[in-house]
Parts: structure tokens; sequence; C-alpha cells
């Protein structure tokens, strides 16, 4: 049987970094497709929108305002702004790798950035239907705290992974 596609593996990869984001992050950055992360890093944007629409619902319905400007605003800064900062951010930590004389490559730097904001979705989601079902509390901190842990416990797996899959020849003396 064929291996499936990267797209195809999606959710059970997802599922396998909630358990083993470290070697799930080693195998992402070992694919060295750079088209997969772009997408990775769209898709997970787009999640993120989507998810937000609960909260914006609350939110319009709350304060008597119309949805559409609000959907209009979060829609610019989650497709066209956000991917622009996780480049950067990618990017600063690729620089301050290389200050650290540990060069993991602009790659995996991405990579491992774009993926744990991917592996975290389902948290994510979660806060913004909480976010827009049940409004500020302590529900909603719960589930926050719970999205960015993962998000950060998910980047930093992976940051160790491109660590320790850096060769030696590739450290910047």
């Amino acid at each position: 049987m064929a291996d499936p596609t990267p797209l195809m593996a999606l959710l059970p990869d997802i599922a396998r970094t909630w358990r083993r984001p470290g070697a799930v992050q080693a195998e992402k950055i070992a694919t060295g497709r750079e088209d997969l992360a772009l997408m990775y890093l769209m898709l997970a944007c787009g999640l993120i929108f989507v998810g937000q629409w609960p909260a914006l619902q609350r939110r319009a319905l709350m304060a008597d305002v119309e949805l559409q400007p609000l959907l209009g605003a979060s829609l610019m800064a989650w497709i066209f702004v956000a991917p622009v900062l996780f480049y950067a951010i990618a990017l600063g930590v690729r620089v301050a790798a290389r200050l650290l004389r540990r060069d993991i490559g602009g790659f995996a730097a991405r990579m491992t950035l774009f993926w744990a904001l991917m592996a975290a979705m389902p948290a994510w989601l979660l806060f913004g239907l909480t976010q827009g079902m049940i409004g500020r509390g302590p529900s909603l901190t719960a589930v926050g705290a719970v999205a960015f842990g993962a998000f950060v416990l998910f980047w930093l797996s992976g940051l160790r992974a491109a660590f320790s899959a850096a060769r030696p020849s590739t450290v910047v003396r």
C-alpha cells in the first residue's frame, strides 16, 4: 500500500503530536518541503479565523454592531498579516539560534513554528467556541491556557528536535 500524502495524514499527525510532539516535528523537518510548511501556516491561520466566528458573532450581538466589518478585520488580520508575522518570528528564532552558535536552518525554524500552530489547532478551535458560547471567565482562561501551552510545548519540542538533528557541519563556530 502506498504512503498517504502529507495532506491525508494531517489529522493523524495532529493526534500523534499531542502524544509525541518531538518525533512528529522531526518527521516534518525531515521532509524538507517548504510547500508543506506554507500550507500548514495558511491552513492554521484560516482555521483560527474560522474559529473566531462564534466570538465575533457574540461581540456583534452584545455591542449591537454589524458582523461583516468584524469578520473583514479578522480576515485581514489572520489571512494577510499573521502569516507575515509568523515568518518574522521564525526568522527571529533562526537569528537567535545563530547567535547562540546553533544554526538550525531557516526551514527547520519555519516548520517547527508552523506545525506547532497547526497541531495546537483543536485547542484554538475550542478556545474560539468557548469564547463565543460562554464568554469571558474561568472556562475561557483555562481553555486559552491549554491552547497556548500546547502551542508552546509543540514549538519547543520541535526546536529541540531541530537542534538535535542539526549536523555538526551546519553549526556556526
